[in-house]
């Protein structure tokens, strides 16, 4: 195996659901460089890859298509902080969440809807003893997430991304928004 094609390994293993371009960036070498050791390294099962949210992730090969998601997911700050809130108070109504982030409605409930496809919360109906019922999401496997949490941090092109969609909900009226997630 050449150097550059271990260093993208390493750098994959160091970095699970690292995107394309923050390889490059990190190792320094170019677009064409990467894209060759990723492919080898993928058709040698030494990496894995999955597109999450419009994004290709690449991964080692000893976490579960589950665990993926959620490393995917946990690198977006945003979903980082609603996932960290729900581990503090495990359930939790979407407009609560949006207030206690200072985010917009329709954020909240974006990130909701994909940690719902990928199965990281479920959602769920509580009646109280007054038959009042309400909308609650909660996490699925706590203890997995906070291990998979503690594994990564979201890259610099993650958090810039993020900081963009809450400057825009800002701009655009801010928590104020009533998205309809449930």
């Amino acid at each position: 195996m050449s150097d550059t094609r271990a260093a993208v390994r390493d750098c994959v293993c160091r970095n699970p659901g690292i995107h394309f371009n923050e390889i490059s960036r990190q190792l320094d070498i170019a677009t064409g460089q990467t894209q060759h050791h990723i492919k080898r390294l993928l058709r040698s099962q030494e990496l894995t890859s999955e597109e999450i949210c419009g994004r290709t992730h690449y991964y080692p090969p000893t976490y579960t298509a589950w665990e993926r998601g959620v490393i995917a997911l946990l690198r977006r700050e945003t979903t980082r902080e609603i996932v960290l809130t729900l581990l503090e108070d495990n359930q939790q109504p979407p407009a609560e969440l949006a207030a206690s982030l200072d985010l917009a409605r329709s954020t909240v409930e974006w990130h909701l809807s994909n940690l719902v496809d990928r199965d990281v919360v479920e959602k769920k109906t509580l009646t109280d003893s007054n038959g009042t019922k309400q909308f609650v999401v909660e996490l699925n496997e706590p203890d997995t997430v906070y291990r998979l949490l503690r594994e990564i941090e979201p890259r610099p092109s993650d958090r810039l991304a993020d900081r963009f969609a809450r400057l825009t909900d800002q701009l655009l009226g801010g928590g104020s928004d009533t998205g309809g997630f449930l």
